[in-house]
């Protein structure tokens, strides 16, 4: 190499690659381009007008929230795609945003106000509601901030939030759109009441654990009944029996019986129905219809009545007579004793399994209550549907292929759960939110926006945030307006997102966009899996030892092995064990391309590559194979087979042409292995941009010119052609 050659090598070649001297850079030049923006692509000529879209949403983090490997893994996944299909040539449109996490927002300021000594009650829904919007920004701007870390190229001039004006008018369409439908209604119906967090809560957001506890039998009359929960059978007036069951046959379907019980005598009246299980137990139940969604069904089946228990703190009410007052907890010994006392204990299993329902958010044991709410209706046929409920309209969507999930395993566990849909409780008794717009006045009801006038007063509970969140494939495009971002990028193309929100989220947007839009909201559901630390097990913020904290690891080894490590080899619905070395050896990779590259441009000169000379045969081969990989890896990028690109581009280039090709132009640096080293170097940088796309970048900055071939960013920069 000579003196002359040696100073064209940029000087940062002279050292090895340290991230965190290029990435603040590189995301500046990306952003000040304008290039996440489709319609800047297209105003610079980087775009063509009448390209084929290709559109996607960010699942909107927890204004809450910190970056965590989960969203680190979302980001990387959803950024790979979406640069690949700009490299296409696609109007590409990935669309970023922050939802309010209503129930963890309110939840985190509540404990603000507490350290105060105050409450949300004392200072008003004004002043709480400015308080928690505080917060919430602040937050926001945090999360944000994380997210652009990452590499990830969203077009932030059509950055939503799902408390905004635009989404607030959205969510205010589809609900009155929805309530004149006859879908949406106010009931009384049984709930997941959440005691510590006081509000409703949807089954999805339910934890369910083992739990084992103790099972209790009791002689009811003539029959043996077992429970759980014996605190909550103080208003038990109905056994039930499967009408198959021979143990019973003598007894008649609604035959009465008096029986001594708890507080005294009752009757009791025999129900003879398939809700009773043989199997189980003694194959007797009796019903407890306001504290169980099962027996609340019975009830409605057989119109009987029902009365409330436990109120909505976790204490026993009047019915349960000197244990008025207690917790349930505190109470379920001394009721056990008072049982015995009557000679009614019949046994008790100490260790009964059960699944314990947890509120997600706050951990509080659920109790289920009876109260009105507002519901969507998922089984009433819709006549703008051709008859068809919103359950088969959700049903309709997978099953005739116009959705597609990835991994299709998760097809079975969606059909599974939208066939055992209920109606979708949409009220929370909290006030961060987008509120009811219900008003009442005496004894008339009206849907409006805003008041319609004095004496009117609206409803005080808060909308479900998946209602909202449920519109953001659309939502987020200028809907209920009808504008060109809508009829131009939705369906979108593709949403990719966790596996364990598919019933949270993804069923819900299909909920809403087959209704209210007649379309589906996306055409594939590319489901990641779980990140799990190194030891293949659940990261926990209280091992610190084992959990990666991928703001600390972009800072130690750079954003692209990060990316890398959770790309590589880790298809859809797979979860991957992530740790530091596994992160590092990335980094040895990001270094292993900077020193092929500066090997390259050391010992090249001045080659162009539009202008192919005559190659030797070996040279003509390595190039061939490359075109056979290009070609394979294409298809593979178009099925989102994301992981086997980057475990491929990864042996090519460190085994194929940093150990073999590299090693053999060595001894012989004629223009037929410049050319060579050239021309793959750029293609390989270019097909790597979309997972490593900072190193790239700035390996892309500092090539000569005439290998640019007048692209100034490698982003907006052509994927390889395969010829």
């Amino acid at each position: 190499m000579s003196d002359d050659q040696q100073t064209n090598i940029p000087e940062e070649f002279l050292s090895g690659y340290v991230p965190s001297e290029h990435e603040s850079l590189i995301h500046e030049l990306w952003e000040t381009s304008g290039m996440y923006n489709p319609d800047t692509c297209i105003e610079k000529g980087v775009t063509e007008a009448d390209a084929e879209p290709f559109s996607i949403v960010l699942p909107p983090p927890n204004v809450t929230g910190t970056l965590h490997s989960g969203h680190a893994m979302m980001l990387a996944i959803e950024d790979t795609m979406v640069r690949y299909q700009r490299m296409l040539g696609k109007r590409t449109l990935w669309i970023p945003g922050t939802d309010h996490a209503a129930i963890s927002t309110e939840a985190i300021v509540v404990k603000q106000l507490k350290k105060e000594k105050t409450t949300k009650f004392k200072i008003g829904r004004e002043a709480f509601m400015e308080r928690v919007n505080d917060y919430a920004k602040q937050s926001q701007n945090t999360i944000v901030s994380q997210t652009k870390k990452m590499g990830a190229s969203l077009d932030w001039s059509r950055e939503a939030f799902t408390l905004d004006t635009d989404r607030e008018k959205a969510v205010f369409t589809a609900f009155k759109t929805m309530y004149d439908d006859g879908l949406i209604y106010r009931g009384d119906r049984i709930v997941n009441w959440d005691p510590k967090g006081q509000t409703t809560v949807s089954d999805d957001e339910v934890n369910r654990e083992e739990a084992t506890t103790k099972f209790y039998y009791f002689s009811y009359g003539p029959f043996t009944i077992g429970t759980a929960r014996p605190e909550t059978k103080f208003a038990d007036k109905y056994i039930i029996v499967h009408p198959g069951d021979e143990r019973y046959e003598q007894y008649e379907h609604m035959q009465t019986f008096d029986i001594e019980w708890i507080n005294g005598p009752i009757i009791a009246t025999l129900i003879k129905d398939e809700a009773a299980k043989p199997e189980l137990g003694t194959g007797a139940m009796t019903i407890t219809p306001w504290h169980s969604q099962v027996d609340f069904e019975l009830a409605e089946k057989y119109d009987l009545p029902k009365e409330q228990i436990i109120d909505f703190y976790g204490k026993l009410l009047p019915i349960a007579g000197e244990f008025k007052g207690m917790k349930i907890d505190d109470a379920r010994d001394k009721i056990v004793a008072k049982l015995d006392e009557k000679g009614l204990l019949v046994k008790v299993d100490e260790k009964y399994v059960h699944q314990k329902a947890l509120s997600e958010r706050t951990k509080a044991v659920i109790e289920p209550q009876v109260m009105k709410q507002w519901w969507i209706d998922v089984n009433k046929p819709l006549e703008k549907r051709d008859n068809k409920s919103l359950k088969e309209l959700m049903l309709e969507s997978v099953g005739s292929g116009s959705v597609d999930i990835l991994p299709d395993r998760f097809e079975k566990i969606y059909y599974n759960w939208i066939e055992n849909l209920r109606d979708w409780n949409i009220s929370r008794q909290i006030w961060y939110g987008h509120q009811v717009p219900v008003w009442y006045n005496n004894d008339e009801t009206m849907v409006s926006f805003n008041s319609p006038g004095d004496g009117w007063v609206q409803d005080t509970d808060t909308l479900d945030t998946w209602f909202s969140s449920g519109l953001w494939t659309f939502s987020t495009l200028g809907w209920p307006e009808e504008t060109s971002d809508l009829k131009t990028y939705h369906p979108t193309s593709v949403l990719e997102t966790g596996h364990d929100i598919i019933f949270f989220w993804v069923a819900r947007m299909i909920l809403m966009s087959t209704y209210l839009l007649d379309e589906v909201p996306f055409k594939t559901v590319y489901m990641h899996g779980m990140v799990l630390d190194k030891n293949g097990k659940k990261m926990s913020k209280s091992n610190p030892e084992t959990a990666v904290d991928p703001l600390h690891a972009v800072e130690e080894f750079g954003a692209d092995a990060l990316r890398m490590a959770m790309l590589v080899g880790v298809g859809p619905g797979q979860d991957v064990s992530l740790g530091d070395e596994k992160i590092k050896a990335y980094k040895k990779f990001a270094n292993k391309i900077w020193n092929a590259t500066r090997f390259v441009l050391e010992n090249v000169s001045d080659v162009h590559i539009e202008e192919k000379p005559s190659l030797d045969k070996q040279h003509e081969q390595y190039i061939a194979s490359w075109h056979t990989l290009l070609a394979e890896i294409t298809e593979e990028m178009n099925d989102y087979k994301l992981y086997l690109v980057a475990e491929k581009l990864y042996h090519q280039f460190w085994h194929e042409f940093a150990d073999k090709v590299i090693e053999e132009c060595k001894d012989n640096m004629n223009e037929s292995a410049q050319y060579t080293l050239l021309y793959l170097l750029t293609e390989q940088i270019k097909a790597l941009h979309p997972f490593m796309p900072f190193l790239t970048e700035a390996i892309w900055q500092k090539l000569p010119a005439q290998l640019r071939n007048g692209h100034d960013i490698l982003m907006v920069t052509r994927w390889p052609d395969c010829q």
